[in-house]
């Protein structure tokens, strides 16, 4: 060891050694000569990735990918075996959950390919990954929609609007239709390309590459995937809160006529209809915009604007804002359902969810209230 290595300490010796050893080779020096045409200029640009990059994003997929697999196979085996919540709406909350299913199987894939620092598999596993990634990012993303439709219909016209079960499975059918397109024609080159991103271990569609069909393929895939789905969930969810706000109105001026306080259920603390809706509807847009936004940024910026900020470590956080998100979406519909909180409190314990069985409790208050009032015969 020399006088200088001497002087900068143990602690600072690792990290130097660190930095010599990531400035030995540029990002994508470890794929072999035959696949070298898989990693595109801009990243040759950066050095390579150091390994404990790798094995944190490795970290944090492993926890996502247990997170996600538990929350999204509750929901989707209680909302399937129970009766109770059996119906056509319910049915579109599964499918959400089956596509971020879908999502989380990237997730081995993900950690194999930051243990050895590449895709494993090269284009072919490329090919796998970025599929699973297209078809349950753009399913998912018209599932939300789909979802504030069937809310629309449901509370704006209760009694002749629900969506019927044939109806459900025709929408269903319908979202994996959606996600096709701009799955196959890059799988196979048609019109776009499936290549490695960021840290080279994932894949993703080609935005980089400078020619005209490329930036056609980005726009079009951004407006298919992100600003038809956030148009749909905006454009009901205001016509269900304007629907919502009317039917509150009409209550409040027949209560005034007939001398009462109110003609309205007021749960939760004397929270209106309204002020729910809208707390769910934000939640559920604001969820879709942090998964999805940082997808869309990138792949314009990418196509369309200055490159030098995508930097490796810049494009690998849509991923995992995606991901996060597709752990905790599913739940945001399915724990503002007290038949499934009801559910969560009779099968899972443990989970520490305490919920009156729904059907229960009214029953219950109707024995009160029959009680408290007993009739002329009585």
């Amino acid at each position: 060891m020399d006088n200088s290595t001497e002087n900068i300490g143990p602690t600072a010796y690792a990290f130097q050694m660190i930095e010599e050893e990531t400035k030995e080779n540029i990002l994508g020096y470890n794929y072999p000569e035959e696949y070298q045409f898989m990693v595109q200029d801009h990243w040759r640009s950066y050095p390579a990735i150091n390994k404990y990059w790798h094995y944190s994003l490795a970290l944090i997929y492993t926890m996502l990918f247990i997170a996600s697999i538990t929350g999204n196979g509750i929901v989707i085996w209680i909302f399937s075996t129970s009766k109770a919540l059996r119906s056509p709406s319910n049915m579109f909350v599964i499918n959400l959950a089956v596509f971020d299913v879908m999502m989380m199987l990237e997730m081995p894939i993900f950690v194999l390919n930051s243990y050895h620092h590449h895709i494993v598999g090269y284009q072919v596993v490329c090919n796998v990954y970025a599929t699973l990634g297209s078809i349950s990012g753009f399913g998912g993303a018209i599932t939300n929609a789909v979802i504030a439709y069937d809310r629309y219909k449901t509370i704006s016209c209760p009694l002749d609007g629900r969506v019927t079960k044939s109806q459900a499975l025709a929408l269903i059918m319908m979202t994996w239709m959606w996600s096709l397109p701009f799955t196959i024609l890059p799988a196979f080159r048609v019109w776009g390309k499936f290549v490695p991103e960021g840290f080279l271990t994932t894949c993703s569609f080609d935005y980089l590459t400078e020619d005209s069909a490329t930036r056609m393929f980005v726009l079009v895939c951004c407006i298919w995937d992100y600003f038809l789905p956030i148009f749909i969930l905006c454009y009901y969810y205001s016509r269900l809160f304007g629907a919502v706000r009317t039917h509150e109105k009409m209550l409040r001026e027949q209560a005034k006529k007939m001398n009462v306080k109110s003609l309205s259920n007021k749960d939760d603390g004397g929270a209106s209809v309204e002020i729910r809706i809208a707390k769910v509807a934000f939640t559920i847009f604001f969820l879709f915009v942090c998964a999805w936004t940082p997808y869309a940024f990138v792949t314009l910026v990418g196509a369309f604007g200055d490159r030098s900020i995508l930097t490796p470590v810049a494009t690998m956080v849509p991923a995992v804002c995606a991901k996060t998100v597709s752990c905790i979406d599913p739940w945001v519909y399915a724990i503002n359902h007290p038949k499934y909180r009801a559910e969560l409190t009779k099968r899972l314990p443990w989970l520490g969810v305490r919920e009156k069985d729904p059907d229960t409790a009214s029953s219950s208050s109707t024995a009160t209230s029959q009680t408290q009032h007993p009739t002329a015969e009585a």
